[in-house]
C-alpha cells in the first residue's frame, strides 16, 4: 500500500466529503488529516477497498468530533470547568465560516445521519457497493436512500452542490 499515492488520489474528494459533512472546510482538513494518521498507523487488514475505508474512518472520526463537541457544549453551562480559549478568528473570516456551516447544517439536519453518510459518499462518487459495505447495509437500499434524502433537499441540492461546500 502507497499511502502517497492513495493521498494524491483521493485527498480533494475526501476535503470535499468532509467539508460538506462538516460545514467547515479547516475542521474537514484535520478529519482528513486524522484518517490518514490512522491508516499509517492501523492499516486495515485487507486493502481491497481503502477509498471506502478512508471515508468510513473519517465520517466516525467527524461523528466521534460531533460527541466531543456536545460535551464541550455542555460545560459552557458550568463555567468553573469550561476550558480557556484562544483568540478566534477575524470578524470577518469568522462569519464567513458561520455562513458556510449554517448553510451545510440546515441543509444535512433534514437527514438521517445514515441519508446523510450516504448521499454524501454518492456525490463523491462511490459506487452503491462501496457505500453498502461502509454503512452496513445492502446495494439495493443504496438507490433509494438517495432519492429520498434527494427529495428532502429539494430547492436546497443546488447549492449543496457547490464545490466550495
Amino acid at each position: 500500500m502507497d499511502v502517497d499515492v492513495l493521498f494524491e488520489k483521493h485527498q480533494i474528494s475526501l476535503l470535499r466529503y468532509l467539508t460538506r459533512y462538516t460545514g467547515d472546510p479547516d475542521t474537514a482538513a484535520d478529519y482528513a488529516q486524522d484518517a490518514y494518521l490512522r491508516l499509517l498507523e492501523s492499516p486495515p487488514k485487507h486493502d481491497n477497498n481503502l477509498r471506502a475505508w478512508l471515508f468510513t474512518v473519517a465520517t466516525n472520526l467527524v461523528r466521534d468530533g460531533w460527541k466531543r463537541q456536545s460535551r464541550a457544549d455542555r460545560l459552557r453551562d458550568l463555567p468553573e470547568r469550561a476550558p480557556i480559549a484562544d483568540q478566534g478568528p477575524d470578524p470577518q473570516t469568522a462569519a464567513e465560516s458561520s455562513e458556510r456551516v449554517a448553510i451545510a447544517r440546515s441543509m444535512l439536519a433534514k437527514l438521517s445521519d445514515r441519508e446523510r453518510t450516504i448521499l454524501l459518499m454518492w456525490v463523491e462518487g462511490f459506487m452503491h457497493r462501496e457505500i453498502a459495505e461502509s454503512v452496513g447495509t445492502t446495494t439495493k437500499t443504496i438507490g433509494p436512500t438517495i432519492a429520498r434524502a434527494l427529495k428532502k433537499l429539494e430547492g436546497d441540492i443546488e447549492c449543496f452542490m457547490r464545490e466550495d461546500l
